[in-house]
């Protein structure tokens, strides 16, 4: 992936655990929605399996909601999955998202590499953000 971003954090968790917040539902549809957004789990499928696909609807504050989609094009459990990722119903992207876990003293680091797409600056940056958030409930979840 020559134009991406990478965000990378730890966990004090199992790589198994970190993992499976990407691939089992129950987990997914929290950590994604954040405390301020809710991604019901009835409008979540996953389907984990390269050429699988996985939807998911995001119900934001002010009303709104976003249709994501995508689907898994790596899945190595519990070291690597990739998969593409786009809010757009008329279009597929064609780049994955990466998500590396490799086991660290204490944890799991993990590594999540993204197409910059045609994003700006503020738009790449914005996302880094919202992923952050992502990354902290998910944090919350792998503590409990």
């Amino acid at each position: 992936m020559t134009d991406a971003f990478t965000i990378t954090r730890t966990f004090a968790a199992p790589r198994e655990l970190v993992y499976s917040m990407w691939t089992r539902s129950e987990h997914f549809s929290v950590w994604f929605g954040t405390d301020a957004v809710e991604v019901p789990l009835d409008t979540l499928s996953l389907d984990v399996r390269v050429g699988g696909v996985w939807n998911a609807v995001m119900h934001l504050p002010d009303g709104n909601t976003i249709d994501w989609h995508g689907e898994y094009t790596e899945v190595d459990p519990p070291v690597r999955l990739a998969f593409t990722m786009d809010d757009d119903p008329s279009s597929d992207s064609v780049e994955p998202v990466i998500v590396v876990l490799v086991e660290v003293d204490g944890g799991t680091e993990m590594t999540l590499t993204q197409p910059r797409g045609g994003f700006t600056d503020e738009q790449v940056a914005q996302t880094i953000a919202g992923y952050n958030g992502f990354f902290d409930v998910m944090e919350k979840l792998l503590a409990a």
